[in-house]
This record gives C-alpha cells, structure tokens and sequence, in this order.
C-alpha cells in the first residue's frame, strides 16, 4: 500500500497557487455533490458489494442497470471549460503542486467525491491530498488528489475549483491522464472503487454507478 501512493490518496478520499505567463482564465463553478463510498473492494457478488473505507466495512446494494467505468488513455486536450477532473499531485518543497495522474470524468460522475483532503497515515513524511473538482484552468514532496472542474490555460497549469475552495497544479508532459469510460469491468477483490451511492429510507446504500480506479505506474 505504502509503495502505491496514488493508490493511498483515492482509497483514502475519491491544486497552492502557481501562476504560469500563459495562464487563460474561464469561469467555472464548483459541481454540486454527489454522495459517494471510496475504498478497497472486500466483495462482489453481483447483488452487493462491500468496500472498506477509512472508517470501516460499508455494504451497498446493486441497483439496475449497473454502469461501471474504466480508465482510457486521453490527453488534456479533452479538458473543457465544463470539465470535472481528478488529479493526483505531490507538494514540492515550495509548497507548488506538481500532478502524477489526471483523470477525465464524465458528466453523470460530476461532483463525485467533491472536496479536497489530506490521506497521508499518521507521522507520514509526505502530504497527499485528494481533491475533486471542477477545473478552472489548466494545465520536493507531498502528494496530493484532486477532482474538479477546469478552468482551461497553456496546457500545464490546471485550476481546480470545489465548494469551499481550489487547488493550482503544474502539469508535465509525461503526466499520464485518462478518461473515465462507462466499460465493462470485472470487479475483484483488493480494487479501489469509488461508487456513487444513494441511501434509502430504511438507511440502504444503493449504487448504479461503480468506477474501478487503476492508479500510475510508480517513476
């Protein structure tokens, strides 16, 4: 787990200001909310699934039809005015966020895990952080995510606004960045899923949504 900090950051959550001279700002609000469990997979049967969180075991009904969603190779230039990303970033010594992953989220997962927090265990050397937004411009250390809706510059800056805040993040070039994709997908114990969940008036959690995150190779 310690060797896949990407990993950490989502299983834990699901960018400081760097100005750039090519930055082009555009508006861009924050998207509403959706509920939503993150966490490692423990079950699946079709029926149910169970996912442990950070906080213990969460049961979740299946609701049909079931949509779940993989990752596929994208680029930047992908990201609109209108995006909501994910970005998994480290903190530089200057306190600058510089991304590892960005993830393309489609519309009906906007606003999942919305917000920005830290995931790094007690006493850890590094900071992660997983922040989800929307994206007010685009595109040594702690590690952060964060998931949003983009406000659009030169291609290596990316803006991402949540409610309450936003986070600046430089972006490489060999920064691997994905578009989550309604797929088939076989769940299996030990993934790291993130369901968009709805719970019912008996207090039942029921998902129709279910994305497997697959994080970066380690450098």
């Amino acid at each position: 787990m310690n060797q896949h900090p990407l990993r950490h950051l989502v299983y834990v959550a699901v960018l400081v200001t760097l100005a750039t001279p090519h930055a082009v700002w555009a508006q861009a609000k924050a998207a509403p909310p959706i509920d939503g469990v993150i966490g490692k997979l423990q079950s699946f049967d079709g029926k149910s699934l169970d996912v442990m969180t950070s906080s213990g075991a969460v049961q979740i009904a299946i609701k049909e039809p079931l949509t779940t969603y993989k990752q596929i190779p994208s680029d930047l230039s992908h990201i609109t005015a209108s995006s909501y990303v994910g970005v998994a970033s480290t903190e530089q010594a200057d306190r600058k966020e510089v991304a590892k992953q960005v993830f393309i989220f489609p519309a009906e997962l906007s606003g999942a895990a919305e917000g920005s927090v830290l995931t790094d265990p007690p006493g850890a050397t590094t900071h992660s952080r997983m922040t989800n937004g929307s994206v007010s411009h685009p595109a040594l250390s702690h590690s952060r995510m964060t998931n949003g809706t983009v406000q659009k510059s030169g291609g290596t800056t990316l803006v991402v606004n949540y409610q309450g805040g936003s986070q600046t993040i430089s972006v490489p070039p060999d920064v691997p960045v994905t578009e989550v994709a309604p797929q088939t997908v076989t769940l299996s114990p030990g993934d790291v899923v993130y369901a968009a969940t709805q719970k019912l008036p008996d207090g039942t959690l029921v998902t129709d949504r279910i994305f497997q995150f697959i994080p970066a190779a380690s450098h």
